[in-house]
């Protein structure tokens, strides 16, 4: 059964929207369905920013559609505790979703000016209903009637959002753009289990020489820190392959080797397939076991979403690549794939160009 979590707010200090005309329209969507008995409606009405994680956790709902006021890149509009209106931030609510992604499959922000949200939101969220400029009430319920009404027929949300639109457009409201929709289309990926490639033994037995050695590679930062303060004897930290980051040694007499590997050139941007590049990127590091692979697989999406338009927008590549790396490179076993990396990664980073070079030390290579 999918769980439908209606949100509404319409603050005191916000002028007034016909929100339970559209809650009440949906309802009826639904209830008038032969398929309604596949579908859980729950509604939450004058909803305060405390409520929003309560809500979320106790109904755990599949899709959670919220109506009532939005204000742009500042955030969407909520209640305090006197009913006055409370934004909430961009920022805030994408990291709100983040925590729900395993359970909500589709948001939908039926607020003026909520595709900045939309846009945040679908880093985590496949498909995610926004607003690119204001629209006024009529056009807002029309929006959510043939929405529901094709979910509970069983279509796709894409195919959902299209007849919102068209109930608009139905309607002759001249509105139907400006609905926007992000949605992704997954790949399927098996997730191979890898074994660690490297070890850590940390001793100091009776105020004798201490070590720490650390095998392959290590991401980001080692903190190596002597188990005995007052200990005059050496403590050396032997550290294989490369280290990417930092190394933080504190403690006596400790020392470390770290080393790093430079790539001399890079190959023309002109002479790189970016697709079979990020094709094989996605690839190595889909054998990754990690927990945050929907967050890996939500960001490699957002990659070849922007690679099919006719102009991609290179920085939109690079930030995603960017977010699937980030949580790769915490993965157990990432160290194992950093050499398969290495080439294909190179290769990603000239076609992005020079703002995009920083991605390289993520394998241990720099330019």
């Amino acid at each position: 059964m999918k769980k439908i979590l209606i949100l509404s707010a319409n603050p005191k200090n916000t002028a007034n929207l016909r929100l339970d005309e559209e809650v009440r329209e949906i309802k009826n969507a639904l209830q008038s369905s032969p398929n309604r008995d596949e579908f859980q409606i729950i509604t939450e009405s004058a909803v305060q920013v405390d409520d929003l994680t309560r809500f979320l956790s106790h109904h755990q709902p599949t899709i959670v559609h919220f109506c009532g006021h939005g204000s742009g890149t500042d955030g969407l509009a909520w209640e305090d505790n006197a009913g006055h209106m409370q934004l909430v931030s961009t920022q805030a609510l994408a990291k709100l979703f983040d925590l729900f992604q395993l359970q909500v499959e589709c948001v939908v922000l039926n607020a003026c000016y909520s595709k900045s949200q939309a846009n945040a939101i679908h880093q985590h969220i496949d498909c995610v209903v926004g607003m690119n400029q204001a629209i006024g009430d009529q056009a807002a319920i029309k929006f959510s009637v043939g929405f529901y009404t094709a979910l509970v027929a069983r279509r796709s949300y894409e195919d959902c959002f299209h007849m919102g639109c068209t109930s608009i457009d139905l309607q002759g409201i001249p509105e139907s753009l400006t609905p926007t929709i992000k949605i992704r289309r997954r790949r399927d990926h098996t997730p191979v289990n890898s074994q660690k490639d490297s070890s850590v033994n940390n001793e100091n037995k009776g105020g004798k020489d201490s070590s720490v050695s650390v095998g392959g590679h290590v991401t980001d930062s080692v903190i190596i820190m002597g188990s005995d303060r007052k200990s005059v004897h050496n403590r050396s930290v032997p550290v294989g392959n490369d280290v990417i980051g930092g190394v933080i040694v504190t403690g006596n007499r400790n020392t470390a080797k770290v080393t790093y590997q430079k790539t001399t050139s890079l190959p023309a941007p002109e002479t790189v397939n970016i697709q079979t590049e990020l094709n094989a990127l996605r690839d190595i590091i889909a054998k990754l076991e990690t927990p945050d692979r929907g967050k890996i697989n939500n960001a490699f999406e957002d990659a070849q979403e922007e690679l099919n338009k006719p102009q991609p927008d290179k920085d939109e590549v690079g930030d995603a690549l960017n977010r699937a790396l980030k949580y790769a490179k915490k993965a157990e076993g990432f160290a194992s794939t950093m050499a398969k990396l290495q080439p294909h990664l190179a290769k990603t980073t000239a076609w992005l160009g020079n703002n995009w070079h920083k991605l390289l030390s993520v394998v241990g290579l720099t330019v």
